[in-house]
């Protein structure tokens, strides 16, 4: 009878806390209403109803996480069912937690305006972000795309608990640069990980879907900070990758200085510098444990479900244009809806801010029910 009484009360003790601690991906944790200051009025809050979050997600490795965020829903009357939802990848904002959106975007520093803008004048709502470690503790897992595909997926789930929005609203993808593969990321792993998201449509640029290709093109060369952020990205991700213990002293000051900086600062700590000059070991990247995990994180092999547009600079100094060729290449042959626009003459930054606004329109269109235009 004891024996009985015992397991009875662990029953119940087992009932009373697995709901709470079984939170679920997307799970809204808090949320605070707070003013948004768009540059270049800084001084000015915009008349949109702006959310700091914070929403569970899901590490590159499956443990569960928080991560922050910003929902902003526009002033504009909507009136055709569940106001659209637009999930929103920032490009690189760099390693520090004064970096992550949410806080520049508060504090009038966001660079990104314009196509947040965009979609407000559309009367749509836009769910940024800030991904792993990003304004909340922990390093952030810089440029590992499964996590950041999963933190994009949740935000958007998270978003349909913010008053004045649905968990049936249709969700936009959008993503440049490191937010571009953050959408890729999102775009390939909807179906098995948020498959009742209502993802209608994917616009990402600027891909870096093969972080072996970039690292290589980059190292040594002016996005060389950019290489040791990704170094740092994965180890915060993947503990097992062998970085801290085969820096130089050298290689420890600058992987603590980007750890810190924004994404600015970061192209300035050793610019056209190689890993190898970081290291006690030549080639750490190449290691089999490293190369498992780029493996893990590579773009291309899994069909995206929804329509995708993908776009490209010919001229690209950061992400090599074939890059985003093969992305295109390897979607296409595994039967996806891929509209293609490489953009020639054009570079990294230049790419986004001629074509952006085109990518935000193209959402549009899946939100009205337009049929697509693949051309693989």
């Amino acid at each position: 009878m004891q024996l009985r009484a015992v397991l009875s009360a662990v029953l119940l003790l087992f009932t009373l806390v697995t709901p709470a601690s079984a939170a679920a991906p997307g799970e809204l944790v808090s949320s605070r209403e707070v003013a948004w200051h768009p540059e270049p009025l800084r001084l000015l809050p915009a008349p949109v109803k702006a959310y700091d979050i914070r929403y569970r997600s899901t590490t590159a490795t499956g443990g569960s996480t928080v991560v922050s965020g910003m929902v902003l829903v526009s002033p504009l009357p909507w009136n055709n069912g569940p106001r659209p939802i637009v999930a929103y990848a920032m490009g690189t904002q760099g390693m520090g937690d004064q970096c992550a959106p949410s806080r520049q975007l508060q504090g009038g520093t966001e660079v990104e305006i314009a196509f947040l803008a965009q979609a407000m004048f559309q009367g749509w709502a836009v769910a940024v972000t800030d991904y792993e470690g990003l304004g909340t503790p922990g390093d952030h897992t810089y440029a590992v795309s499964r996590s950041e595909g999963r933190a994009l997926l949740d935000v958007a789930r998270a978003a349909g608990s913010v008053p004045g929005l649905s968990a049936d609203a249709p969700v936009g993808v959008f993503g440049y640069s490191q937010g571009g593969q953050a959408a890729s990321a999102a775009a390939e792993q909807w179906k098995s990980y948020a498959p009742e998201v209502n993802v209608v449509g994917v616009a990402a640029g600027g891909v870096p879907a093969d972080l072996n290709a970039v690292a290589k093109f980059n190292d040594g060369n002016a996005g060389s900070g950019l290489v040791f952020a990704a170094a740092a990205g994965y180890a915060a991700a993947y503990p097992e990758l062998p970085l801290s213990n085969v820096l130089n002293a050298r290689g420890r000051q600058v992987i603590d200085r980007i750890r810190a900086a924004c994404v600015a600062e970061i192209a300035l700590v050793a610019p056209f510098t190689r890993l190898n000059a970081l290291t006690t070991t030549p080639d750490v990247i190449q290691d089999p444990l490293w190369q498992k995990r780029l493996k893990e994180n590579t773009l291309g092999s899994v069909r995206p479900a929804a329509p995708v547009y993908l776009y490209h600079g010919t001229l690209d100094e950061l992400i090599p244009f074939g890059v985003g060729q093969k992305l295109r290449s390897q979607w296409c042959s595994l039967g996806a809806d891929v509209q293609w626009t490489p953009l020639p003459l054009l570079g990294h930054v230049t790419a986004v801010s001629a074509w952006g606004t085109n990518a935000m329109n193209w959402l549009g269109d899946r939100f009205a029910g337009r049929q697509t235009r693949p051309n693989c």
